[in-house]
Order: C-alpha cells, then structure tokens, then sequence
C-alpha cells in the first residue's frame, strides 16, 4: 500500500520562505519527484492596507520564517528539502521531522484565507479625513480605534458642536 504524503514544518531563514519554496519545487520537478514531494505552501493571508487613500490587499505571511511541505518522508525527500539552500531544519525534536495531525494543518490555515484586517497609517489623536459614507469630506480627531471591530471613533465638528460618530477603517484617511 503506498504511503499517503504528510505536512512537515521547516524552519529557513528569515526572508528565504519564497526561494525555499521555488528551489524545492525545481529540484522535484527537475527528478520528477512530484508523489513523493507534492506540495510546498507558505501560509498566508490576505490583509486590507489602507495608505494614502488607497485600499489594496497584501498577502502576509502567517508563520515568517516557515515553509510547509507535503511530503512522503524517505531518505531523499528528507534529503533535498534539508539541503535545500535557506533551509535551517524540520521543525521537531533533535530536528526530526514531525508531521503535522489534521487539525493542526487545519489550524495553521494551509489554505489561503480571506481575512478582512484593516491596516490603517493613523492612531488615535491624528487628525482624519472621511472618504466615503454620509460624512465624507469631513476631517476629524480620532478617538478611538477598535481593530477587531474594524472601526474607529472620529470626532467631527458638525452645526458648530463636536459629535462623535462611529466610522469602518476603510472610510477614513489620515491627513496630510
């Protein structure tokens, strides 16, 4: 019966996760070790960055440093990805590598996710600009941020009083 092919962790250098993971790919490729090597992954997520009145979405790495591997662990799988230059080891005991249970590779979200993070370039006290929405055009304080909410209190001057108003991340631009 074949063997069924397992998640590794492996530990590279700071930076190298993208070549580790293309420098692996070749070398399976080039020997036509797809069923022992099936998979590389660097687990990511989409982020939200919101920067001079420009939304984009980035992809960030979850786990800096770390490549997954889906692999058949033989002699000369654990071979090339361990020679694979960036590569510092598996991740496990005495650097054995350990695969990974199901719910673990669940957990560490080998598959790209959508996530709905807003990065924003102001704080609470800067002054703000509203963008979009009901109150667009407005410059305000903030005074609040909540980022699990995705949202920020700004305060507005409005008819001559100062009001409080509860706006989303993505309506709002820092001034300047």
């Amino acid at each position: 019966m074949a063997e069924e092919a397992k998640w590794y962790v492996v530990h590279t250098y700071s930076g190298y996760e993208n070549k580790v993971k293309q420098n692996i790919e070749k070398v399976v490729e080039n020997r036509k070790l797809q069923d022992l090597i099936p998979e590389v992954r660097i687990p990511v997520e989409l982020v939200t960055e919101v920067k001079d009145n420009k939304t984009t979405e980035v992809e960030k790495k979850l786990f800096p440093s770390y490549v997954l591997v889906k692999m058949i662990l033989t002699d000369d799988s654990w071979y090339i990805v361990r020679n694979t230059r960036g590569v510092t080891g598996f991740v496990g005991p005495a650097s054995k590598p350990v695969p990974l249970s199901d719910r673990e590779v669940a957990a560490l979200g080998v598959e790209a996710k959508r996530s709905t993070v807003v990065e924003v370039s102001f704080k609470e006290g800067d002054s703000v600009t509203v963008t979009a929405g009901s109150f667009e055009g407005f410059t305000g304080i903030v005074d609040k941020l909540d980022m699990e909410e995705q949202t920020a209190d700004v305060r507005v001057s409005m008819f001559g009083r100062e009001t409080t108003v509860s706006l989303p991340l993505t309506q709002i631009k820092a001034e300047g």
